[in-house]
Formats: C-alpha cells, sequence, structure tokens
C-alpha cells in the first residue's frame, strides 16, 4: 500500500537532476524558446498599456464626452416627464416629438450596419427609443385618466376584446347609435387625423415593431448600396433636426407655452451645441453635424417663442 511514509522514503534526487537538466537545455542559448520569452515579457508593459487606457487629461475628457452623449439625450425630457406626471396633463407637450426622435434613431442603428461610426453615439440611439417609449406610455396614461367619459378608441390594430365590438355591450344594445358612435377606428382606415394619437400603448408598440422590421428588412437587402446607406443616415439626422418643429405647432396652435418645460428646450439647445460640437471634433460622419447645426437653429427660434409668450 502507498503512503505517505513511502513518499519520505523515496529518492527524488535522480528526478530533480534530470528536471535540471531540462531547464538548461531550454533555457540555452541555441533554444528559441527562452528567446521567445524574453522577448515577450519585454514586451508585456507595451501589451499591458495597450489594453488599459491611458489615464491623462485628454482621456479622461475623452470619457467623459462619450458618457455625455450616450445619456444627455435623456435630460431634457426628465423635466418634462415630471411635469406630466405631476400635473396630469399632456396638452401641452406634443407626442409627435417622440415619433420624430424614435423614427431618428431608428434609422440611426440602421445606418450603423451600413456604415460604423462610434458607439457612444449607437447607445445613445438604443437608450432614446426606450425613453421616448416611456415617455408616450405615460402620455397614453395621463390622458386615459384624465377623461370623465369614455371618448371614441383609436388604435393601431384591431382588437377583438373591444367592449363595444359588434355592438356586444349592453349600451350599445340599448342605444344603437350610441353604441355606433362609441365605436373606434383603427390605423387600417387611413385616418391621418388619428395618426399617433391612439388611445392604448400597444398600438405605439405594434406600430414602432412594424416600422422597425420594415426598414431592418430594406437595410438588409440594400446593405451593399452605398446610396441606400448614405440615404437613411441623411435621413436621421436630418429628422432629428427637425426635433423642435412638432413641439413649435403645438405651442402655436394652444397660442400659449404653459404645458411645455422651459427647462426642456434649455436642455435641447445646450445638448444640441454640445453634440454639435462632439461631431465635428470626433470627425463624424458630415450628416451628423450638417443636421446638428440645423437642430441648433431650431431650437433657438423655439426659444425666441417661448421668451415672446
Amino acid at each position: 500500500m502507498f503512503t505517505m511514509t513511502n513518499v519520505r522514503d523515496l529518492d527524488l534526487g535522480p528526478f530533480f537532476q534530470y528536471a535540471g537538466a531540462v531547464s538548461a537545455v531550454l533555457w540555452s542559448a541555441n533554444s528559441p524558446i527562452p528567446v521567445q520569452l524574453q522577448a515577450f515579457m519585454s514586451d508585456l508593459p507595451n501589451h499591458m498599456s495597450g489594453m488599459m487606457p491611458e489615464l491623462t487629461v485628454m482621456g479622461i475628457v475623452n470619457w467623459v464626452a462619450a458618457g455625455a452623449m450616450v445619456f444627455g439625450g435623456v435630460v431634457p425630457f426628465i423635466p418634462q416627464f415630471r411635469d406630466i406626471r405631476r400635473s396630469g396633463n399632456t396638452d401641452g407637450f406634443s407626442t409627435f416629438v417622440c415619433l420624430t426622435l424614435l423614427i431618428a434613431n431608428i434609422l440611426r442603428i440602421m445606418f450603423w450596419f451600413g456604415k460604423h461610426f462610434e458607439l457612444p453615439l449607437l447607445a445613445q440611439s438604443v437608450i432614446m427609443v426606450f425613453t421616448m417609449m416611456m415617455m408616450m406610455r405615460l402620455c397614453v396614461q395621463m390622458k386615459n385618466k384624465s377623461e370623465i367619459v369614455a371618448s371614441k378608441q383609436h388604435q393601431f390594430t384591431d382588437s377583438k376584446n373591444h367592449p363595444h365590438q359588434n355592438g356586444d355591450s349592453e349600451t350599445s344594445r340599448s342605444y344603437p347609435s350610441l353604441g355606433k358612435a362609441a365605436g373606434r377606428s383603427t390605423f387600417l382606415d387611413f385616418d391621418r387625423h388619428q395618426f399617433w394619437q391612439w388611445t392604448d400603448f400597444k398600438s405605439y408598440i405594434q406600430f414602432i415593431m412594424l416600422f422597425t422590421a420594415m426598414v431592418a428588412l430594406l437595410t438588409f437587402l440594400l446593405l451593399n448600396n452605398i446610396i441606400y446607406v448614405e440615404l437613411i443616415g441623411f435621413l436621421a439626422v436630418f429628422a432629428e433636426a427637425l426635433l423642435g418643429a412638432p413641439q413649435f405647432y403645438r405651442n402655436f396652435q394652444n397660442k400659449s407655452t404653459q404645458g411645455m418645460s422651459k427647462k426642456m428646450v434649455g436642455f435641447w439647445t445646450c445638448g444640441d451645441v454640445f453634440k454639435t460640437g462632439y461631431f465635428i471634433l470626433r470627425e463624424a460622419p458630415p450628416q451628423f453635424w450638417i443636421c446638428g447645426m440645423l437642430q441648433v437653429s431650431s431650437c433657438f427660434i423655439l426659444n425666441i417663442f417661448c421668451e415672446n409668450r
């Protein structure tokens, strides 16, 4: 039986002599192994410096700027989000702002597959899509809560569970004309006056999913077409450049800026100036900084309108 006593009785001298001889051969001048190991050890600091970012002032500034680009687009909507939730009123905020940013950022994500740009800009688009869907969810909830009498339902697609369908509610059976008036319309009715004014949040999700699927399929088929790639890149930033237009139109209709957060507009202006400068300094594709300048101009016009009102 092999025990610890047997191990202590073993003569390990020949083993260590053999190991020493092998090591001497491996580390001899004529062997390539020590040369490779010595070269690796000498280059190890260079490898480590390439893996770890240099902690310089410019390096820190670049990291901060990238972080501001990723999360900075969300900041302007925080005051508006809080105002809507506190007041329960969405009349002063144009939900078409959310539609504009959703389309712009979905197109920008598709543009990345055809022409890679900086990852912070891609991450910003993904975060902005989720942020705008949260804004739309809040707006739909507040609108439904503020209605004393249920109004006509507007949905993107048909819903079999709607209480007024086929006049199956007691109200529609007792009063056919009222049941007809309380019916619902869908996106398939092509009523442009009800577009993006649906009464359930699921309709907005369905539209965005359909739009994303259509653009993704088109991008997959035309990914090697440089004209298409540049076109969706231009449309993405051009749509974002028109961000202030829906809000300006809503204020013009209301003849007032009540319900719109002026902090949001101020953050828009500051963010657009920073973003345009970032595009120019980081040598982003021309579509980005050209439309960034247009966006700055539109924000200044919106600020002037707010001051006059």
